[in-house]
């Protein structure tokens, strides 16, 4: 594993900016870091969870429909609803309001009931019909780490050792694309992040990571009014 002081001494060898006062502070290249282990949790789905209970439990309230997600989940996997005491669990399938619509019942939004559905926007989870009991929503999916390296021991704990030198591109970008300074560099800027892009990938936008969350096949039961 290689630590934050470990990959700024990285990035400031490849950068040549090993003489203070430095062109770029550490607490820049300590937030690009940060940013560059978020990008690659992104661009390469790198961490997908599971099991921990703030991620992947919400408890769900009878006449409740709206739930916010927690902020590290971006991509939902597997959605279930668990009313408990020995009830059958509802698999849910994410879809949009335009297929409730097109697909069962234009008065959707009044159905009550176990929920069989959710639409997902970017920090929430609606779901329908909306429920007439309590219960537990059990998601997985892809996240982004859930705690930013501070100290100079942290590591980018979430990535395999392999990825973490490949970080440093991401900072060596940002770093030459600072305007109106001698250190600035646009082809070294270039140059850096197609390094990285190609190691992580290219960054969905934002219609390809809607239709990833929209009428995804998961498993269901249908929905009855």
């Amino acid at each position: 594993m290689a630590k934050l002081e470990e990959l700024i001494q990285r990035y400031r060898r490849e950068a040549n900016d090993m003489v203070e006062p430095y062109f770029v502070s550490d607490e820049d290249v300590i937030q690009w870091l940060n940013d560059a282990v978020n990008e690659a949790c992104i661009r390469g789905r790198m961490v997908h969870e599971s099991s921990a209970p703030d991620v992947c439990e919400i408890a769900v309230q009878a006449w409740h429909n709206a739930y916010p997600l927690h902020e590290s989940l971006y991509e939902i996997t597997h959605l279930r609803f668990d009313p408990g005491q020995g009830e059958k669990v509802s698999h849910l399938k994410l879809v949009s309001e335009e297929y409730l619509s097109r697909c069962y019942y234009e008065d959707w939004r009044e159905h009550t009931g176990t929920p069989q559905f959710a639409i997902q926007s970017d920090t929430a989870l609606r779901l329908v019909p909306c429920p007439d009991r309590d219960g537990t929503l059990h998601l997985e999916g892809y996240r982004t780490p859930l705690e930013e390296m501070v100290e100079p021991t942290d590591t980018p704990a979430d990535l395999h050792k392999n990825h973490h030198p490949h970080l440093v591109q991401w900072v060596l970008h940002k770093a030459f694309s600072i305007p109106d300074t001698e250190f600035m560099d646009p082809n070294r800027a270039q140059i850096a992040l197609d390094k990285f892009e190609d190691y992580f990938g290219l960054r969905p936008d934002s219609d390809l990571r809607r239709m990833t969350r929209e009428d995804t096949l998961m498993t269901s039961v249908p929905f009855m009014p």
